[in-house]
């Protein structure tokens, strides 16, 4: 288990929305949807099937590879998946002229 001084806190949410500016989209919210009322109450719908790459997932790569010291980015990146985070650090990767491995 990570110690508490490892979580991430608002400042990184905020680094990391700075890193992701002009890269990642921003993705509607849906309300007022017909699973409002089949839950009788309020669903908010977050469409990151709208992100490149069709998934969330294109955020976490994109700032976990933008983050990555200039010696490591040279070196490249391995990822072993083959959806969406696959695609996601791959397209992160050419974003950023990082070699990608998948």
């Amino acid at each position: 288990m990570l110690p508490v001084t490892d979580l991430p806190d608002f400042n990184d949410v905020t680094a990391a929305a700075e890193r992701l500016k002009g890269h990642a989209l921003r993705t509607p919210v849906l309300e007022k949807t017909l699973l409002d009322e089949q839950i009788e109450g309020e669903a908010f719908l977050k469409c990151e099937n709208f992100q490149r790459i069709g998934a969330f997932k294109f955020r976490g790569a994109y700032n976990a590879l933008a983050r990555l010291s200039q010696d490591l980015k040279t070196r490249g990146v391995v990822a072993y998946s083959s959806g969406n985070h696959a695609q996601a650090t791959a397209l992160a990767g050419k974003l950023l002229e990082i070699p990608v491995t998948i």
